[in-house]
């Protein structure tokens, strides 16, 4: 909203009506000149912001698929090799007891009671692994989101301190460049 700048009857009754006019509308040109400058660079500082923080992003997001990518497919080849492990146990144990089915019944029984139970274990093993991973990548997901974002509003705030530093110092630039002839027209006037 601007101002709009008014001089003194004294001011007028010195300079006339029609120089003081053009001196307060040259005030008020000016003014709207600033403001539609800072207005400016201020949209054009937050558009390089804006474009710089949605590649970041975007370059976050495509590592982390290419690591959820890479760890999903060592997940298919280890349950692939485990897979192919069983079955050839299961072969082997199968031969053995058609050859010894009849001598060793007994011992076979107990045998695959302890296989089983070995089996259980690993694939709880294995569950437990899963789930300690799934925890894992949640928790390290979760921490880099809030790194991050600790990251950009900590630049944030700093770039926005810097700009209102920046943009107070060329006020008070602009304004002293202004009240200097100003002064010197006032002195003129009062002598």
């Amino acid at each position: 909203m601007p101002v709009t700048a008014r001089l003194s009857k004294n001011f007028y009754d010195k300079l006339g009506e029609d120089v003081a006019n053009e001196l307060v509308d040259w005030f008020n040109q000016v003014d709207a000149t600033y403001r539609t400058d800072l207005r400016e660079l201020n949209e054009l500082n937050f558009a390089r912001f804006d474009a710089k923080l949605e590649q970041r992003l975007a370059e976050s997001d495509a590592r982390m698929a290419k690591r959820f990518a890479e760890s999903e497919v060592n997940m298919e080849r280890r349950f692939a090799e485990y897979d192919a492990k069983i079955d050839t146990r299961f072969a082997e144990y199968d031969a053995k007891m058609d050859t010894r089915f009849a001598e060793y019944d007994t011992k076979m029984d107990t045998r695959f009671a302890q296989m089983e139970d070995s089996i259980d274990r690993r694939f709880a093993e294995v569950g437990s692994r899963f789930d300690t991973l799934e925890s894992d990548f949640a928790r390290l997901g979760t921490a880099l989101e809030a790194k991050l974002e600790e990251k950009l509003e900590a630049k944030l705030e700093i770039r926005i301190s810097k700009l209102r530093t920046d943009l107070i110092r060329w006020m008070f630039v602009f304004w002293t460049g202004t009240m200097i002839p100003v002064a010197g027209i006032l002195v003129a006037v009062l002598t």
